[in-house]
């Protein structure tokens, strides 16, 4: 295993030109450990991989291979708004990113809410790349059968997008915990900067245009959740008013090999709220022999 020094945003830092139209911005670290784990954060104003996964890169990658990717329309990745249902679009990229990198064997994939769909299509369309999956109130798997669609984490969402102001952010981003001492004046400043740009606000607007286009139903993994072979872990916080627990109910009947692991007093980032148990419970995951 190869000694981490300190991981830093910039330390991490890396980019690709995986297509001639796309370049991608990603972190990296634990080069040379274990094998190889993708991070893919949620689709929330100003999410990044960074802002998703700091409290759980340097944990993870004392064991693997981290890439932590600014899915394409976040972050520093490009921002296409011409593209496909985007949970294929961001697949597809993912792919050309391994490709680029030369990373051809299985990887395990650990996705929160937005990112968990693109983990679920990347595994569906590519059944020979893809190993275990972590998957957060994973978007499009997830279908509520009690609580109403659209939530109020989406509702908050789509407010944010026509109507960008640093009060409809800090009211998106109070929903997604249940301890409110985690929004500060400088997240919310942090995410508000990157969030309410030109392109950034063209991007999140072609992604939610994209699940109901013409090929919408790539969104609906749901439907297709039976088709996963590898183990599978559903992570959920008791109190997610984004993708409600109940939303876990269909995938867990489906998914041949799944566990289902709930955190109380959670939100819709476990992985931030809950990040000592959840940075256990991922890696006792990954490692089990199955």
């Amino acid at each position: 295993m190869t000694q981490t020094a300190e991981l830093t945003y910039e330390s991490t830092s890396r980019y690709a030109q995986v297509t001639p139209e796309l370049k991608l911005h990603y972190h990296e670290a634990g080069v040379g450990n274990g094998p190889t784990i993708v991070l893919l954060h949620g689709g929330g104003p100003g999410a990044s991989a960074w802002s998703n996964f700091a409290r759980n890169i340097p944990v993870l990658a004392e064991n693997f291979h981290v890439i932590a990717l600014d899915q394409p329309g976040f972050g520093k990745s490009d921002k296409p708004v011409d593209h496909p249902q985007y949970f294929v679009h961001a697949s597809t990229a993912l792919l050309a990113l391994l490709d680029h990198l030369q990373i051809t064997e299985r990887v395990h994939l650990l996705g929160n809410s937005l990112g968990g769909g693109t983990s679920v299509r990347f595994a569906l369309d590519n059944p020979k790349r893809a190993g275990k999956l972590v998957l957060m109130g994973p978007g499009g798997l997830s279908t509520n059968l009690f609580a109403p669609d659209p939530t109020e984490g989406v509702k908050l969402l789509s407010a944010f997008s026509y109507a960008p102001t640093r009060e409809n952010l800090e009211k998106f981003l109070r929903i997604m915990v249940f301890d409110q001492s985690l929004i500060t004046e400088e997240l919310i400043d942090e995410r508000f900067a990157l969030a309410s740009t030109p392109e950034s606000l063209a991007a999140v607007r072609a992604m939610g245009k994209s699940f109901a286009g013409a090929d919408f139903e790539k969104g609906m993994l749901w439907r297709d959740a039976y088709k996963l072979r590898q183990p599978v872990l559903l992570i959920w916080g008791r109190e997610d008013r984004v993708n409600p627990l109940d939303g876990a109910l269909v995938a867990t009947k489906v998914i041949p090999r799944v566990q289902l692991h709930v955190f109380g007093g959670c939100g819709h980032w476990a992985q931030l709220e809950k990040f000592d148990e959840f940075n256990r419970l991922t890696v006792d995951f990954l490692e089990e022999k199955q």
